[in-house]
């Protein structure tokens, strides 16, 4: 199989692709692994790949335009195309498993605030989170779903264990989030976050999170519920 990795730290995949049981799994010919650099689609001297999210916040959110422009260079037809995002759905073995019988797996490490929600609803394939809590990046959690799916081909070791979970601190995910452009192949970022309406951009993005908890991760969300009645 093809796993292809985006990173804005490639040579921290490399380092960790290297050795063990991924070395082995290259070696013999049961994957192939890439890593690339989001910043080479980049047009400006700064390389920028980041940008402040529309609706105000800390941090940065993630441009849409490498990480389209890297990912659509290198996806075949029917790669899965996985984004590394605490939101995802719960990395387990049932889902290693899953992923060692595609063809091909693109892994996208995010940074920062997390990614322009347009990456989300119109690239990304699926989202996965390998535990309950916060990392600095994506890379970390590519080198273990990578490691999880390489045991599993033919040729390079048995199964592997079972991975482990935690709890979320926080009972709601995050809200969506987006920077510039304004437009971007025919998908706007939402009216309210351009509006500077501070009161109706909080209550968008509550009821963003709500919705967005009660569909992916029931469980929490069964948790928000109990502590507010009205709901």
């Amino acid at each position: 199989m093809k796993i292809d990795i985006v990173s804005l730290f490639p040579d921290f995949i490399r380092a960790g692709i290297s050795h063990s049981i991924v070395a082995r799994a290259v070696e013999c010919g049961a994957a192939s692994i890439a890593v690339h650099d989001p910043r080479e689609k980049t047009a400006d001297k700064r390389r920028t790949v980041d940008d402040a999210p529309y609706g105000g916040g800390a941090g940065m959110v993630l441009k849409p335009e490498p990480i389209f422009e890297t990912v659509e260079e290198i996806a075949e037809p029917g790669a899965k195309i996985v984004l590394m995002s605490p939101q995802g759905r719960r990395f387990t073995q049932d889902v290693a498993k899953e992923l060692a019988g595609d063809h091909q797996v693109i892994l996208i490490c995010g940074h920062y605030e997390g990614f322009d929600e347009r990456i989300v609803e119109h690239l990304a394939t699926d989202e996965i989170s390998i535990g309950d809590y916060v990392l600095t990046g994506g890379e970390l959690a590519a080198l273990v779903i990578t490691d999880a799916v390489v045991r599993l081909l033919p040729g390079v070791l048995g199964n592997a264990d079972s991975a482990l979970t935690e709890s979320f601190e926080e009972d709601l995910l995050d809200f969506p989030q987006y920077t510039r452009p304004v437009e971007y192949r025919g998908w706007r970022v939402p009216d309210v976050l351009l509006s500077g309406h501070h009161a109706e951009i909080a209550a968008w993005r509550l009821l963003q999170q709500r919705e967005k908890t009660r569909k992916t991760h029931p469980e929490l969300w069964e948790r928000y519920r109990a502590r507010h009645e009205n709901l």
